[in-house]
């Protein structure tokens, strides 16, 4: 029986973010298939049983269960002593990156994704507001990265693999990456890591 189970769906960026820190931490886990597009997150089992807030990811280990993505690979970081910090400093600055990435990166990037890719909402003033800011915060972190290899430095941590989560999906962000250069050259380093594997390689797909 693995060790770790992760209630997750390969649609989600989020699950991703704790699905590939199991994997580069070569951790025994096992998917569990959230059906998420059918309404499972928003029924009172779910939120009796598994997360009262109703979402994905959800971890369980050891008679834990944690939600939200920051907090499952503060954890991880924790217990495995791998892609967390080295310092206070560090932590801090870990911490500053996964709160942009959940306000305004991944917050943009894959709401976007969600009404154009899934909901099949079309361009509207919503999708048009939230490309202008998943843009904005695109480049704010080429920029970034223009100086460094990771998002805090020299080494990946976790603030990469949070900031990282949505944009292995590509095209179905609706948001050209490719402008980018020194965003697209990290993914790279990123894909380049010991365990790294596709969304879809490690998680079961709703559409599939």
């Amino acid at each position: 029986m693995a060790d770790y189970r992760l209630y997750c769906f390969g649609e989600s960026g989020n699950a991703y973010k704790a699905a590939l820190m199991l994997e580069l931490c070569r951790l025994s886990w096992q998917p569990v298939f959230v059906d998420f597009f059918n309404g499972e997150t928003r029924t009172p089992e779910y939120r009796a049983t598994v997360n009262e807030m109703g979402e994905a990811p959800v971890l369980e280990h050891e008679g834990r269960k944690l939600t939200q993505s920051g907090v499952i690979l503060d954890y991880l970081a924790e217990v495995t002593r791998k892609f967390g910090p080295k310092s206070d400093d560090e932590r801090r600055e870990i911490w500053r990156w996964i709160l942009f990435d959940n306000h305004k990166f991944t917050a943009s990037l894959a709401t976007l994704r969600y009404l154009i890719q899934f909901a099949k909402t079309g361009e509207t003033p919503v999708t048009e507001f939230l490309r202008a800011r998943a843009v904005s915060a695109l480049r704010l972190a080429d920029q970034h990265l223009a100086e460094r290899p990771f998002i805090i430095g020299k080494r990946a941590t976790i603030a990469d693999i949070s900031m990282a989560g949505y944009l292995f999906y590509g095209e179905e962000l609706t948001v050209p990456l490719e402008a980018h250069v020194n965003l697209m050259k990290w993914l790279d380093r990123i894909r380049a890591l010991p365990g790294w594997k596709h969304p879809y390689d490690l998680m079961p797909r709703a559409s599939a």
